[in-house]
């Protein structure tokens, strides 16, 4: 993990010094805005950002799907510079930035910082489970950062404590957040796990950096992400495939095998790597599919996608204990099955920021001829 956090700071400071001229692809910065003062984004749907002439900045924030009965339709916030007096439109919540203290919900969102090196702005986190960077848990076990409990049971003292500026939050239907409103804390959705493209997700690194003072170097990395995905991209379309592997993705749980859905991000991860995804003519995030619909589609497929923290290390045999018809999938019996355990990988902790790396894996295994022999996966690999 510190070799990676040395490549990480290594892109940050090799682009940095060409920054203030022009990013690596020839557009606009993120302190850069049109005419009408807005701020371009290049694939993140549920944000936009609009800089006043007074320099206030208006960040609205809305559901990337059409999904409204799980969150409000939007948030409405105005960055202040600290230490400046500025009039804030009406409807629009004040924020004074840079933020130099917050909480954060998810993985995703801690991924963001860490991956701008700014965990010292982070002094609480919902939990460890599955957390690999040594950094953020020496932060836990001396203090620097607290465990705030998990969403419904949150320590409101430890978060009153923790004296956050703002809390950066995932909002479900379910919610849980009733106990860290009465405290009064802004809380501000971070909503990138609903992007339909991985690069929309990834860009709302931009998002954080405008909250924390880092939009130059959140501009910078993005850039340098979005074209090494589109030039593995561009690899993949220049093969001028005749046909796709199919692939399908998940486990049965609870009864019920949950599916990603054609507006995913990691549907759109598999058509980028030259793969025909099962439920391409699905339009929602995921959905609930018992396991005779999904065999139904995916008897045949020939790549299947796992994720999950089994203990230990996982096996077809284990795939088989688990569900004793997952033998019957082609998936299966040819040795196809794509696999990540989060549990041996820091799948949620970094892979939000790095799907150029996540493609480079997939492109890897369904087509091995564009990345060559040598290439060592990060995240996913085929399950021997």
């Amino acid at each position: 993990m510190k070799h990676f956090h040395f490549f990480v700071l290594g892109i940050i400071g090799l682009f940095l010094m060409t920054a203030c001229k022009q990013t690596p692809s020839g557009q606009a910065g993120v302190n850069d805005t049109n005419s009408a003062g807005v701020m371009p984004l290049e694939y993140a749907k549920g944000f936009q950002v609009k800089t006043l002439e007074n320099g206030v900045k208006l960040v609205d924030v809305a559901d990337p799907q059409t999904d409204e009965d799980r969150m409000p339709v939007s948030y409405h916030f105005a960055l202040v510079q600290k230490g400046t007096k500025a009039e804030v439109p009406e409807g629009y919540t004040k924020v004074e930035v840079p933020v130099e203290r917050t909480l954060v919900m998810t993985m995703l969102q801690l991924s963001n910082f860490t991956v701008l090196n700014a965990l010292d702005v982070v002094k609480g986190i919902t939990g460890t489970k599955n957390l690999f960077d040594k950094d953020i848990r020496q932060r836990v076990e001396d203090g620097r950062i607290v465990k705030i409990g998990m969403e419904g049971n949150f320590d409101t003292e430890l978060i009153l404590a923790a004296n956050p500026e703002v809390i950066f939050i995932s909002p479900f239907k379910r919610g849980g957040y009733d106990a860290i409103k009465e405290t009064g804390v802004t809380l501000v959705p971070h909503l990138g796990y609903k992007e339909p493209h991985p690069l929309g997700q990834a860009e709302w690194v931009k998002y954080v950096g405008l909250f924390i003072g880092k939009e130059k170097e959140a501009d910078v990395l993005f850039e340098e992400i979005r074209t090494r995905y589109n030039e593995l991209k561009a690899k993949v379309e220049s093969l001028d495939l005749k046909e796709r592997p199919t692939v399908f993705s998940g486990e049965m749980h609870g009864g019920n095998w949950f599916a990603v859905g054609g507006k995913n991000h990691l549907a759109q991860l598999f058509r980028d790597a030259g793969a025909e995804y099962i439920l391409k003519d699905d339009n929602t995030g995921g959905v609930p599919i018992e396991y005779e619909q999904m065999y139904a589609l995916a008897a045949n497929a020939d790549y299947w996608r796992i994720l999950n923290s089994y203990p230990g290390d996982f096996s077809y045999e284990a795939l088989r204990s688990s569900e004793p018809r997952n033998e019957l999938f082609k998936a299966f019996k040819e040795k196809h099955v794509i696999y990540c355990n989060m549990k041996k990988t820091p799948y949620y902790e970094s892979s939000p920021v790095w799907p150029n790396v996540l493609l480079a894996d997939l492109i890897a295994i369904f087509h091995p001829e564009v990345m060559g022999e040598g290439y060592q996966p990060r995240y996913y690999q085929l399950l021997k």
